[in-house]
């Protein structure tokens, strides 16, 4: 198995369809939002070109509604790489979803379900109060998460406080780090560029989208799930892109203003996912194209 990952914008699509030409084989995508049928542009889902090239798994399988887990994506990945196995001598991943290539590559600690009343209690709460509210919630109730946790994360902030008001425990108390074994080699290709080089991609991949109708998917997609001001936004909603568009839509921001928050957020977004994979020491790092040779 061989699984390329990296910051979004750098260039994954295009070294995993390569590799899968060269291979002879089909890609399983480990990307948490282009699994959602509705979501296209502001997901960046690979081109009709690039899925005509290569059988794709993964990608607009799914509905928005469905509240998919990173548990939920290993049992799907595994399932899909074992039957992929029985055909090909190589299968190859892409995706820049840290937990869902974990969970798929070393498994999951066994962490209890959260109160599906506190969470959304929680969401309810982060929506209006914020980031920084969500912060000083989690460095009250879970010290040990929060010294060295993902605290830019909101996903990561909310799954944390979530599991210590349903349980009264650190989330660090389930978080046992036994890796899982599994019947395939795994070879984790990391692709990266010069910050000012990936920061230029990641600006004119949003100016492309705005041109390729991001405005008007997220406009269909307020009009398809009846959202307003103050009714609860669908999970996979909560996203860069989608997130910025909808407050302007509601009014909230300027189109000007949405767009910019859509360079920034992605980028920071960007650097986290570095972050994320950079810990991991069994990735292998290189350029993407045109740079990138075949290992």
């Amino acid at each position: 198995m061989i699984i390329v990952v990296g910051p979004t914008g750098v260039g994954k699509t295009a070294v995993a369809v390569e590799l899968a030409g060269l291979y002879g084989t089909e890609i399983i995508s480990a990307d948490s939002r282009q699994c959602y049928r509705e979501l296209s542009i502001g997901v960046a889902r690979p081109s009709p070109a690039e899925l005509a090239a290569v059988p794709h798994h993964f990608i607009a399988s799914h509905s928005l509604l469905e509240n998919l887990t990173a548990a939920d994506f290993a049992a799907f990945a595994l399932g899909k790489a074992a039957a992929l196995f029985t055909k090909y001598r190589v299968v190859v991943m892409a995706g820049g979803t840290g937990l869902y290539v974990k969970a798929f590559a070393d498994g999951l600690d066994d962490i209890p379900a959260a109160d599906p009343a506190i969470r959304a209690g929680i969401i309810k709460q982060y929506e209006v109060e914020g980031l920084l509210w969500l912060q000083e919630q989690v460095k009250q109730a879970d010290p040990a998460w929060f010294a060295d946790g993902d605290i830019q994360n909101p996903q990561r902030l909310m799954r944390a406080l979530e599991v210590y008001q349903s349980t009264g425990q650190s989330i660090r108390t389930f978080q046992r780090g036994t890796k899982a074994q599994r019947p395939f080699d795994i070879v984790k290709l990391g692709l990266d560029l010069p910050r000012p080089e990936l920061y230029k991609r990641i600006n004119r991949r949003v100016d492309l989208m705005m041109e390729a109708g991001l405005l008007q998917e997220v406009k269909d997609l307020v009009s398809l799930f009846a959202l307003e001001p103050g009714k609860e936004v669908p999970n996979a909603l909560r996203t860069v892109g989608y997130t910025e568009m909808i407050a302007h839509l509601f009014g909230n921001i300027s189109l000007d203003e949405a767009v910019h928050l859509i360079k920034q957020n992605t980028r920071h977004y960007a650097k986290r996912q570095l972050t994320w994979f950079r810990k991991d020491p069994e990735v292998t790092w290189g350029k993407p194209f045109p740079e990138f040779t075949i290992p």
